[in-house]
C-alpha cells in the first residue's frame, strides 16, 4: 500500500519553509480575524489587573492578594460614632436640654421598680470589689497564656476609670434622682463594669465571653436606674465614654497588628 507523501520538510531539510498563515481562522495575536475587520476578543482588552498596579509580595513576587478597601474606615465609624453619641448627651445634660428632662421623667417613673434584693444585686455588679478580681482572674489567664502585654494594658484601664469620670462628675455637676447632691454623670459603676467584664472577655478569647460581658454591663446599668442611683443618661453616657475607648484602642490595636504583619517577610519555599 502506498503512502501519501507529507508536505511537511524534514529536519535536515534547509528550504524549510516558515509556517504559512491559514486563510479563515482567527489567530489570538493578530489584528483581527481575517477578513473581519474588527480586533480579536483577545486582542487591546486591558487585563484585569494592570501590571502597573499589580501589588508585590514583601520580596517582589507578583500575585499577592490586594488590599480589602474600606475595613479601616468602616472600623472607625463606631468609634467615631460613640464619642459623637457621649458628646451629645453630655450637652444635653449640662444644657439640660429636651433629651436631659426626657430622661428625668423616665429616670422617675423607673426608680423603685422590681425587686430591692435583685435590684441591689445587680447595681452591685459595677462595684470595685466585685468587678475587679474577675478582671484579675482574667489578667493572670492572660499572663499565663504569654500575653502579658495585653493583661497590663486592661489593668492599666481599670486604674484609669477614676482619672476620667471623678473629673466629668465634678465638671457636670448633676444631681441624683433621689438626692440633692452632684456629681452622678457619668456612672462610675457602669465605667467599671464596662472595663473589667469587657477588658477580661477580650483577654480570655472566647466567644461566649463578649455577650456575657455586654450583658453584665447592661444589668448593671438597669439595677442603678432601678434603685434610682443613676438617671438612664448617666449610664448611657458612661458606655458611650468607655466603649468609645475600649473600641478606639481594639482599631490601633488592629491596625499595628496588620502593619507588623505586612513588614514581615513570608517565608516561601521555592525551587532550589
Amino acid at each position: 500500500m502506498r503512502e501519501t507523501p507529507r508536505p511537511q520538510g524534514t529536519a535536515g531539510d534547509s528550504r524549510a519553509e516558515p509556517p504559512q498563515r491559514r486563510l479563515g481562522r482567527a489567530l489570538a495575536h493578530t489584528d483581527g480575524a481575517s477578513g473581519s475587520g474588527s480586533p480579536h476578543r483577545s486582542d487591546r482588552r486591558p487585563p484585569h489587573t494592570p501590571r502597573g498596579v499589580r501589588h508585590t509580595g514583601p520580596g517582589g513576587r507578583p500575585g499577592t492578594t490586594p488590599p480589602v478597601p474600606g475595613r479601616p474606615a468602616s472600623r472607625a465609624a463606631i468609634p467615631a460614632a460613640l464619642l459623637l453619641l457621649f458628646a451629645v448627651v453630655t450637652w444635653q445634660v449640662v444644657a439640660d436640654g429636651p433629651l436631659a428632662r426626657l430622661d428625668v421623667r423616665a429616670g422617675r417613673a423607673l426608680a423603685g421598680r422590681g425587686p430591692v434584693p435583685l435590684t441591689e444585686l445587680l447595681a452591685d455588679l459595677g462595684s470595685v470589689p466585685v468587678a475587679a478580681p474577675v478582671l484579675a482572674a482574667a489578667m493572670a489567664y492572660a499572663v499565663w497564656r504569654g500575653r502579658r502585654g495585653p493583661a497590663l494594658r486592661a489593668g492599666l484601664a481599670l486604674a484609669l476609670v477614676p482619672a476620667l469620670v471623678v473629673p466629668l462628675k465634678v465638671l457636670v455637676d448633676r444631681a441624683g434622682p433621689l438626692t440633692a447632691e452632684t456629681g452622678y454623670y457619668p456612672s462610675g459603676h457602669t465605667a467599671t463594669a464596662l472595663v473589667a467584664y469587657g477588658g477580661a472577655a477580650l483577654l480570655l478569647r472566647r466567644r461566649w465571653a463578649v455577650p456575657v460581658a455586654a450583658l453584665l454591663t447592661v444589668a448593671t446599668g438597669t439595677g442603678l436606674v432601678l434603685r434610682g442611683y443613676h438617671w438612664p443618661l448617666d449610664v448611657v453616657g458612661s458606655v458611650c465614654l468607655f466603649g468609645w475607648l475600649y473600641s478606639a484602642g481594639l482599631l490601633v490595636s488592629s491596625i499595628r497588628r496588620r502593619r507588623s504583619s505586612s513588614r514581615t517577610p513570608s517565608r516561601r519555599t521555592g525551587p532550589s
